[in-house]
């Protein structure tokens, strides 16, 4: 085989490394995109694409090396943020990653999620909720689900977070969470709170939804299931445009609040709810 190699015109490359010879400058551009866009490419065969003149295959190139590049920086990031969860793998714990969706908003629920990924879990690319797209972050969501170990989810509505406070309603969202998962884990990871009444270690870890894979994919399940709530009362009260918005106070939500008043889904201790309230 080196032999029949060496034979060969040096643009004729195996573009797979399977015996699939090619000459390159005979390549159209489409043929050329689908091997980058699969990764279907050897070294040798890159390395001969250099040496093209069209402009287009230069442009695939430079297309096809931020990919690979994007993607080497994400599996380092992934290993980065599994180093919590490994060192409760080698002590045979399974571990869950806790994070909550909607302090912060005028109205709609708390929402928080609890998630147990498993050693075998990958999903380069998992990050923050806040740090990717609507699509992305429903593209994950429905990946972990189906990849997950165990997820649960906790829902405390608008009325119970006026009779708790946001801060404790947000734990007992997270407690709600464990409750709902296939099973208990020996260890949790949250994102900086101190989180009580449950069976399992807890591990608060400040900002853990950039440190950690389980808080990430749990800030994800939280902030889509929030979101497709939200949506859903967007239905029932338009005027508020709570789907653009969330339930955040932004300037269309306080007009319309002065306008309207206040639904029952808005949290009437929160201010300036408080202040518009229609008796």
């Amino acid at each position: 085989m080196d032999a029949f190699r060496a034979s060969l015109p040096e643009n004729i490359v195996d573009i797979k490394d399977m015996g699939e010879w090619k000459l390159v400058s005979d390549m159209r551009i489409p043929e050329i995109r689908e091997l980058l866009d699969t990764d279907q490419v050897s070294d040798s065969f890159l390395e001969e694409l250099k040496k093209d003149n069209r402009k287009g295959v230069h442009k695939l190139i430079a297309g096809y090396q931020r990919r690979k590049q994007k993607q080497s920086i994400q599996q380092e990031l992934f290993v980065q943020m599994s180093v919590y969860e490994k060192k409760h793998y080698q002590l045979g714990n399974k571990v869950a990653g806790i994070d909550e969706a909607g302090r912060g908003p005028l109205a709609g629920p708390v929402v928080a999620a609890a998630v147990i990924l498993g050693e075998s879990f990958y999903l380069p690319g998992l990050n923050d909720s806040k740090q990717l797209s609507e699509q992305t972050r429903e593209e994950y969501y429905h990946y972990i689900i189906q990849h997950a170990e165990a997820y649960g989810i906790g829902i405390v509505e608008s009325g119970e977070i006026d009779q708790l406070n946001i801060y404790r309603a947000s734990k007992h969202a997270m407690r709600k969470a464990v409750d709902e998962l296939a099973f208990q884990p020996d260890h949790i990871l949250v994102d900086a709170v101190q989180l009580d009444g449950v069976s399992s270690t807890v591990e608060a870890i400040i900002k853990g939804d950039q440190k950690s894979i389980s808080i990430a994919a749990a800030s994800i399940l939280a902030k889509v299931t929030r979101d497709w709530m939200m949506e859903s009362l967007d239905e029932r009260y338009p005027m508020y445009h709570f789907k653009s918005n969330k339930g955040y106070g932004t300037k269309a939500h306080l007009e319309a609040l002065k306008a309207y008043g206040a639904a029952p889904c808005h949290r009437k201790s929160f201010s300036p709810v408080r202040e518009q309230i229609i008796e």
